[in-house]
């Protein structure tokens, strides 16, 4: 089961990147951000500069590039200046640097190689901290080798297929990264109908959390992570989320609700 310190990441998928919500973020004690080239209508990147240029520095910043304005490309020479685009537009060299959603592409094993060895070569230059992968769908991945990645980011939480859940666990197994990272923990949203049906605090040895406390605490377990990228623009919302990580996953049931996925997969 998974112990490390767990941590919460601000998402900015679908966020309107409100000054107000990064700066309550810090007030939480959150000081990571997650976003991608394409994000904001391909403008995330920029507009962070502009709205919260001198906040960054207190932020740890991770980010994507794949996904182009008129495609997805794993070409090397569409990437590298995209590297280059990235730094210019935020300012700064990102803490981290991920490949996005590899799949995409349907990449055969020389494609995907030479695409990780760009961002590699990114961070042995310094033109971001550490790189990595993050996949949607992990299972066109599995069996294809690629440079060590510092970062494996995948998929997370109780909405997660087994299939999927199984192709992410290969993926750390086969690739050996130094840090692996959740995403969309929800689903999409928490006001999806499933959270209205479905208590998720069945998982949990305390009664004590709300229910969105409860999912998100089990998406640090499915699989496991040490990290998990939330996004909102509720700050309240994230309050909620942070004070729920403390709460104790029952291993029993959470053992027992994947062996049924299986089954049923």
């Amino acid at each position: 089961m998974h112990t490390a310190d767990r941590r919460v990441v601000l998402g900015l998928h679908r966020s309107r990147h409100r000054r107000d919500v990064l700066t309550g973020a810090l007030d939480l004690g959150v000081t990571a951000i997650d976003t991608a080239s394409n994000y904001l209508h391909h403008r995330s990147h920029h507009v962070l500069g502009e709205v919260a240029g001198d906040l960054l520095p207190k932020f740890s910043i991770s980010t994507k590039v794949g996904y182009f304005e008129d495609e997805h490309s794993l070409s090397p020479a569409r990437l590298r200046g995209a590297v280059e685009k990235t730094v210019n537009d935020l300012g700064r060299e990102p803490d981290a640097l991920l490949l996005h959603n590899p799949e995409h592409s349907a990449p055969n094993a020389e494609v995907l190689w030479q695409a990780c060895a760009v961002l590699a070569g990114a961070a042995e230059k310094g033109r971001c901290g550490a790189w990595g992968i993050s996949t949607w769908d992990p299972r066109p991945l599995v069996g294809l080798d690629v440079p060590r990645p510092d970062i494996l980011m995948v998929r997370s939480g109780l909405l997660v297929s087994s299939g999927v859940l199984d192709a992410a666990e290969a993926l750390v197994t086969a690739w050996r990264p130094t840090r692996v990272r959740g995403m969309s923990p929800f689903g999409g949203s928490v006001t999806d109908p499933v959270w209205q049906k479905f208590d998720p605090r069945m998982f949990l040895r305390t009664s004590d959390a709300t229910p969105i406390q409860a999912a998100f605490r089990v998406a640090f377990e499915l699989p496991g992570v040490e990290a998990v990228a939330v996004g909102t623009d509720d700050t309240e919302h994230l309050r909620e989320l942070c004070g729920g990580l403390e709460h104790e996953i029952d291993a029993d049931v959470l053992r027992a609700y994947w062996q049924l996925l299986r089954q049923s997969a």
